[in-house]
């Protein structure tokens, strides 16, 4: 689904741009699982603003701060994302979506994938 195929508004729009944005930005730094799963939020986020765009505030309201955790989430030096910060991410995206009741969209972690260090160091 697009936003054009489901008629956008000036507020799906500027999400939509800040999650394509902040995954671009990202793209840079990001390898592996930690690009995979990024890019997995993004989807997940896409879609729920597309869907939500005729809901009740409050639903909007839910996915907005969603979106603006997941572009929001970088260390307090520089625009580094941790793997740390992608976690994060992927938990509260994925209380969203369960609120919301699109479990469709939950934003699985792969079993392949390494865990958290422990360390939280920054990726490059």
């Amino acid at each position: 689904m697009t936003v054009e195929e489901h008629g956008s508004t000036p507020a799906t729009d500027v999400l939509i741009r800040k999650v394509d944005s902040h995954l671009a930005a990202v793209r840079g730094s990001l390898r592996g699982p930690e690009l995979e799963l990024a890019e997995r939020l993004a989807r997940s986020l896409r879609e729920l603003v597309i869907s939500t765009s005729q809901a009740s505030a409050a639903d909007r309201g839910q996915v907005r701060a969603a979106v603006h955790y997941f572009v929001l989430r970088r260390e307090s030096r520089g625009n580094l994302l941790s793997v740390r910060s992608l976690a994060a991410a992927q938990r509260v995206v994925n209380k969203v979506v369960l609120q919301l009741g699109r479990p469709d969209l939950l934003v699985e972690t792969r079993r392949d994938a390494p865990s958290v260090p422990a360390g939280d160091v920054a990726l490059r």
